[in-house]
């Protein structure tokens, strides 16, 4: 991009502009001379001359001349506004006199500004927001006042009101009323006496039931006005909501014109180093303070106000439970009380952490903010007031605006915990160590690495057993929910509406009765375990062999992983055009082609993404494995005291965490778990055609 010459000015648009201040121009044009190699050292020598000379240049002082009146004149106002607003009628309304206290300020500055327009663009601006604030507001005003004449009216009018004309008129009302309600029963039964005969349809009587309601609602509604009462109150109604609103919304649009002018009229400044930046750098709110945007800069002292009194104070520990903030993380207090517990000072820590780096996103954001304005007056374009960053924010910032509490929740609710169980996997928290424990960094991944330990000995077991599971119970249940589906939508099928109930009857029960019920069932005295070990004449106790119980559990999951495939195909099956099949049909395609050609492509393509987080469920699925049998059955001698034949990760995890305190290697392989479903969830995304057609 072509560098922009500071000989001129430009807007946010490009537009460029012949600078006033003829200091100035002859400073950056010999300065671009200088930089261009062009005649440098009568350049140099020009632009040391204009330096020294500065105090005398005729445009400085010109301008020096400028200022000075222009503080007289502002302090004379001074005095004349509160002269002006002490003559006004002490019995109008407060916005009353502060729009004409308003209208006497811009017509004083107005004349005051217009001889200095050619001197600086910011005597032009002045110049211009009074000029539009002469010609728009006396009509505001007016308007104003010709609404409050009429409310005072209105109100005298209400006071004055002749009691026995409005009891008159309730009756007459009453009686008009009950005449249309007459009017209406009666059209009624004339249009039922239409249906009756079959002159009209039953959605033809409906409708005109309808019209004759309407028509009778307005009828009332217009001889209900007949009360002069409720006339007045209306007027009431509608003056108050127009002085209020309607001044607001008028105010405003003079607003939006003014800031249509402050974007067309530049500013000039002799800076090239944009200092306010690097002055507020530590402290947010000095440099838009700076840049008189006032309102910005009080938002950004609040951000300062948090920065310096909650959350560095946090990080050095004032205001801690126990801990001793950021370096609580180091010490997990080790030396600290008896009473101090290292969690706690590990979870202070992490929230201290947070806090910081919100202070440090104040920081950043205030820096850039301001460096961008001030870089942007370098160009000449005029930092923005409040309401025009209003706007913006309103047109452009409103879903980061909105978004921010619900991050603050995130981070506090959801990203303080997911750190603390990352920490904790470093650290030796365990049955020995749970008051207090220490850092022991990989210990805890090599030890399930290695798959040595008591915790980590069968880590590798459950893992295999885990992927058989999910694998195997997923798919069967996607293939039985999908040719359930093939099956319930078929054109040759009768009683569809009693199948795909049936079908459904899983997933609308709650799984945990269904898995209970099984449970039950299949005890050492339920009534499955005595028909199987009736049917082949020994006594089979499935829950007590974990071949058994793995093969019961899976069949379980199919059954009630199937609905939920069965209702996503059904729908996907019933969206498919008929076309495509004719077509094929006509193609010579067999049944089985069409299922491979036309309807399998067509419901992965729509079910895929949900059909790999079903994957990710199943690899957690804590709950039908610890109702059915509590991931038993418990063989000691393979799997030791912490885990069942039928344990996934999830239910181990539970296990050694909940019931054997082994809260830093349940972390370690919370941790595992978390990654491998987030690099499966990702691969099994990006490899579906959905995601390679940016359709997610």
């Amino acid at each position: 991009m072509e560098k922009q010459s500071r000989v001129l000015l430009y807007d946010e648009i490009g537009n460029s502009y012949e600078r006033k201040n003829l200091y100035l121009k002859q400073l950056f044009s010999l300065k671009e001379q200088l930089d261009d190699g062009t005649d440098g050292s009568a350049a140099k020598q020009a632009l040391r001359e204009l330096g020294q000379n500065k105090n005398k240049h005729p445009h400085i002082v010109a301008l020096r001349d400028y200022q000075r009146a222009e503080k007289t004149f502002l302090s004379q106002l001074k005095a004349q506004r509160s002269a002006y607003s002490q003559g006004l009628d002490k019995d109008l309304p407060g916005k009353l006199k502060s729009l004409q206290t308003r209208l006497f300020l811009a017509q004083k500055k107005k004349d005051f500004y217009e001889s200095y327009q050619e001197l600086s663009y910011d005597a032009e601006l002045h110049f211009k927001e009074n000029t539009l604030i002469v010609q728009q507001l006396p009509d505001i005003i007016t308007q104003y006042e010709q609404n409050r004449s009429q409310l005072l009216q209105a109100l005298e009018d209400k006071k004055n009101l002749d009691r026995e004309a409005e009891r008159t008129a309730a009756i007459e009302y009453k009686r008009l009323r009950a005449e249309q309600n007459q009017h209406f029963r009666h059209g009624v039964k004339i249009l039922k006496s239409k249906k009756k005969k079959g002159l009209i349809s039953h959605k033809a009587l409906v409708n005109g039931i309808a019209e004759l309601k309407h028509k009778r609602d307005e009828i009332n509604k217009v001889n209900s006005y007949t009360s002069k009462k409720k006339a007045i109150n209306e007027l009431i109604a509608n003056k108050r909501y127009t002085m209020a609103q309607g001044l607001n919304l008028q105010l405003k649009v003079l607003k939006s014109n003014i800031s249509d002018v402050r974007r067309v009229t530049p500013v000039e400044t002799e800076h090239h180093i944009p200092w306010y930046a690097f002055a507020g750098i530590i402290l947010p709110g000095l440099g838009q303070l700076l840049n008189r945007q006032y309102v910005k800069a009080a938002l950004f002292f609040i951000g300062t106000l948090f920065l310096y009194f909650v959350a560095i104070p946090y990080a050095l520990g004032y205001g801690n439970y126990q801990g001793t903030g950021v370096s609580g993380l180091i010490t997990l207090a080790a030396g600290a009380r008896r009473v101090d517990r290292s969690l706690i000072f590990m979870i202070e820590g992490i929230m201290a952490i947070f806090l910081l780096l919100i202070g440090a996103t104040i920081l950043i954001i205030n820096f850039n903010d301001v460096f961008k304005t001030q870089i942007a007056s370098f160009k000449g374009i005029r930092p923005r007031n409040w309401f025009e960053t209003a706007v913006r924010i309103e047109n452009e910032g409103f879903p980061y605006v909105v978004s921010i509490p619900a991050l603050l929740v995130t981070l506090f609710i959801v990203m303080v915990p997911i750190m603390t169980a990352i920490l904790l996997s470093f650290t030796g928290m365990d049955p020995q160590n749970q008051s207090k424990f220490p850092w022991v960094g990989l210990q805890n991944y090599q030890l399930i690495a290695l798959g040595r330990g008591l915790a980590g000995s069968v880590f590798w077991l459950i893992l295999g057993w885990t992927l058989v599971w999910t694998i195997v119970a997923t798919t069967s249940a996607i293939v039985t929910g999908f040719m359930l589906a093939i099956i319930a939508n078929g054109d040759r099928i009768k009683g569809k509406v009693f199948f795909r109930t049936v079908y459904l009857l899983p997933w609308a029960v709650p799984a945990f009765i269904t898995i209970m019920f099984f449970s039950i069932m299949f005890s050492p005295n339920g009534a499955m375990t005595e028909l199987i070990s009736s049917i082949f004449g020994q006594r089979i106790l499935i829950k007590n062999d974990p071949t058994l119980s793995r093969i019961t559990l899976i069949a379980l999951q199919t059954w009630l992983g199937s609905s939920y495939v069965f209702l996503l195909s059904t729908g996907v099956l019933q969206a498919i055009p008929g076309d495509l099949y004719e077509a094929a049909q006509i193609d010579g395609a067999t049944d089985w082609q069409k299922l491979r050609r036309i309807t399998l492509p067509i419901v992965l393509f729509q079910t895929a993404p949900l059909l790999v987080g079903q994957y990710t469920f199943q690899f957690n699925n804590f709950s039908i494995i610890w109702l059915f049998n509590q991931g038993g059955p418990f063989n000691p001698t393979r799997y030791g005291n912490l885990a069942g034949g039928t344990d996934l990760l999830i239910s181990y995890i539970y296990k050694l965490v909940m019931e054997n305190q082994y809260q830093a290697i349940g972390a370690a392989i919370s941790i595992i778990i978390a990654l491998g479903l987030m690099l499966f969830a990702f691969i099994g995304f990006k490899n579906s055609k959905a995601f390679k057609e940016e359709r997610l």
